[in-house]
């Protein structure tokens, strides 16, 4: 009887109901729980995208929830912080193509995040601003910058804290996919 449990229990743990191709590139695309910085960790995979209304320095709104049906993919970042500055450029050039690139301003001066942006010739992402910084809240951020990936169906695929090349093969076969 305890043996028959114990088998029980052990057969439960197994998942034989996903694609084992699948699990595997979802394993081999998270590193390490924690993860190193910089590096993709997927201990909130799952979560469902939250439903948060962004603005811009002259007013427009936008509702997070009305992202869904395209992966998305969430920056938060500052003009204080270098690294985020740094990753921009990269960000930017990602923002052209089929993955949605949401840049979300943690700085208390919204005002001048639209002309820190315009200097620097960023020309595809908008200055969407967390004013109350809700969001860096929700998602427990601690370090800037702090960039999380949702696929199509509004869900966490893996967030990154810290700095990354955003424009490297390794970051290519990363949002592979979901794209």
């Amino acid at each position: 009887m305890v043996l028959g449990l114990g088998i029980s229990l052990l057969l439960a743990g197994c998942d034989r109901q996903s694609d084992e191709k699948a699990q595997a590139k979802a394993i081999a695309a998270c590193t390490a729980i924690p993860a190193k910085v910089g590096e993709p960790d997927c201990s909130k995979q799952g979560n469902e995208l939250p439903e948060f209304t962004l603005v811009d320095p002259v007013g427009k709104k936008l509702s997070m929830a009305s992202l869904k049906g395209k992966p998305v993919l969430i920056n938060l970042w500052a003009t204080w912080c270098a690294p985020c500055v740094a990753e921009l450029p990269q960000l930017d050039k990602l923002a052209g193509g089929k993955l949605k690139v949401l840049t979300v301003s943690q700085d208390m001066e919204t005002g001048k995040v639209a002309d820190f942006l315009t200097q620097r010739g960023v020309k595809n992402l908008e200055p969407w601003l967390d004013e109350k910084n809700e969001l860096s809240t929700h998602y427990q951020i601690q370090t800037l910058p702090t960039t999380i990936l949702y696929d199509a169906e509004g869900r966490e695929v893996w967030r990154v804290t810290g700095p990354r090349e955003w424009d490297d093969e390794a970051t290519r076969k990363l949002l592979k996919p979901v794209l």
